[in-house]
């Protein structure tokens, strides 16, 4: 029932903006309505209604005036102070906002780079040097010289893969030669878009091929990446397989009698459910469902790659996991970029790289407001006790937005709970959201349509809560009221029982209470219609 009343709400509410031009329409007590302002209400639905009497500009001009007496009605209850309320506003004005906070250009960027991104695979090494979690600028630096020094020597002619297995501390690369775990080297073999942490999908992207990254960083610490190759993608295929684990020759045995049987045009689907050994698959028939090369074993994903048609079937072969074959099912190659542009920008929108659009936006408020730091006030980052530091101490400013100031205190309020980071980065993120926060509760001044929607919904609510006080709840509960008014009007109802049409009857005592409440409304208000613009407006409307 609220969302009704809501969307009937937008359907006749006002405008909090109007060109000074405009004459005034109506005045409800000392309060004038522009215009303008009647007409975006009343031509908003227009299309929508083929009811002559319906859109008649007269009628909407009362039903308007009828709103606006109950809005003011509620804000006179001080209903805006509602807890409930302010909850609801507080909730709609993030979703409302959200739109506002996107950079959708840089967007567009994001997605057309993971289109060329997921068509075409690279193929690179790494080394990393770790920091910790939450690592000092103590920290960072040194991970940061160290992985220079790294490059240097690898610049300078030394090998990366030697390099890396002497270095990184990517335990892959090294290995574990005490259990005769040979290392990788770095090598990552190829991978596309959303395979890795964007800032290291970024790196292996723009860095030339046989050259070697400048050092950069992820979560997991500093990285440089060395560059092999660049191929388009071979897309994802839908493959089946069978598993014998023995990588000795009697599982080869086992595997190539197998492979007899297929040949011998046995059911793929029935010698997995029988002879495989992998739990996942066996089940189904061996089905691995859909995959990129990137995402099996070298081996595997050759020899499933290497089928040509549906149905067709590789000879056995071997990886660390044991003897397979595997059946093609189907092939999924790269679709165009229109076909994959919604996906993809779902993709990019639920990614971290999101959070560079969001930068993104925080850098153009940065230029075009006014930012001042006070660096006196700033002095409690250096304190240890920080968060305990008496409210009465916390007083001064640490920056302003636009003069609008931020206060020690608030930033306090802000770090309480939060520990899982520096306190010096935690003083950038505060100063990012309260720069958002200004631009979110000045977008009534900035985006007319934002304002519009907004007060639309305002007094939306407040008009369901106060319908709900005035009319609703009295309606069901007031038994005494219900039955009164049935008495009065029981001709109306053909004499049937109450108990057989409570539900009719409800409804019309609810317009009957509301119609009479409207009434007392206007009895004490004081109404004034400029006829001579109504008359204009009607006249507008029949041409």
């Amino acid at each position: 029932m609220k969302k009704v009343i809501v969307l009937f709400v937008l359907s006749i509410s006002f405008s909090v903006f109007s060109q000074k031009k405009d004459k005034v329409l109506v005045t409800i007590d000392g309060e004038a309505t522009k215009v303008s302002e009647f007409k975006r209400v009343y031509e908003k639905n227009l299309d929508a209604i083929d009811d002559d009497e319906a859109k008649d500009v007269t009628k909407n001009l009362e039903l308007y005036i009828n709103y606006r007496l109950k809005v003011k009605e509620a804000y006179k209850n001080k209903l805006d102070t509602l807890p409930s309320y302010k909850r609801e506003m507080e909730t709609y004005k993030n979703q409302l906002s959200a739109p506002y906070l996107q950079d959708t250009t840089f967007i567009d960027k994001l997605v057309k780079d993971a289109y060329f991104r997921t068509k075409n695979e690279v193929k690179a090494k790494h080394i990393l040097i770790r920091t910790p979690r939450d690592a000092s600028p103590k920290d960072t630096l040194e991970a940061y010289t160290k992985i220079s020094k790294i490059r240097d020597r690898i610049v300078n002619g030394e090998d990366f893969e030697k390099v890396a297995i002497e270095t990184s501390e990517d335990q892959s690369a090294k290995g574990n030669p005490a259990s005769g775990v040979k290392g990788n080297g770095g090598n990552l073999g190829y991978f596309s878009a959303f395979s890795m942490v964007y800032p290291f999908e970024d790196a292996a992207y723009t860095t030339k091929v046989d050259e070697v990254s400048k050092p950069f960083k992820t979560r997991f610490g500093y990285h440089i990446v060395k560059v092999d190759e660049f191929r388009p993608s071979k897309g994802e295929v839908e493959a089946a397989h069978i598993l014998i684990r023995d990588t000795t020759n009697v599982g080869k045995k086992v595997i190539d009698s197998v492979y007899q049987k297929i040949l011998a045009n046995e059911k793929f689907e029935d010698l997995a459910k029988e002879y495989s050994e992998d739990p996942g698959s066996k089940a189904t028939g061996g089905k691995l469902g859909k995959f990129a090369a990137n995402r099996m074993v070298k081996p595997f994903s050759d020899a499933a790659f290497a089928l040509e048609n549906e149905g067709d079937v590789s000879k056995p072969f071997k990886t660390r996991f044991g003897w397979h074959i595997v059946k093609l099912i189907k092939k999924h190659p790269i679709q165009s970029y229109e076909e994959m542009k919604d996906a993809l920008k779902t993709k990019v929108k639920k990614s971290s790289r999101m959070q560079l659009s969001d930068q993104a936006v925080i850098n153009r408020l940065k230029s075009e407001y006014s930012i001042a730091e006070f660096e006196e006030a700033k002095k409690i980052l250096n304190n240890p006790k920080l968060r305990s530091i008496a409210k009465d101490s916390l007083q001064k400013t640490m920056f302003s937005v636009n003069k609008t100031k931020i206060l020690q205190e608030d930033f306090i309020k802000y770090i309480r709970n939060r520990r899982h980071k520096p306190v010096f980065v935690l003083y950038e993120d505060f100063k990012n959201q309260e720069i958002l926060n200004y631009y979110k509760e000045n977008l009534v001044h900035t985006e007319p349509e934002y304002a519009y929607t907004l007060k639309e919904y305002q007094d939306g609510l407040l008009l369901f809560e106060l319908m709900q006080q005035k009319i609703w709840e009295k309606s069901t509960k007031d038994s005494i009221g219900l039955k009164n008014y049935f008495s009065k009007n029981v001709d109306k109802y053909e004499n049937k029982d109450l108990k057989e049409i409570k539900g009719r009857v409800i409804n019309d005592y609810q317009n009957d209470l509301e119609k009479k409440w409207i009434a007392d409304l206007r009895k004490r208000s004081v109404i004034t219609v400029n006829k001579k613009q109504l008359k204009k407006l009607i006249k507008q409307y029949k041409k």
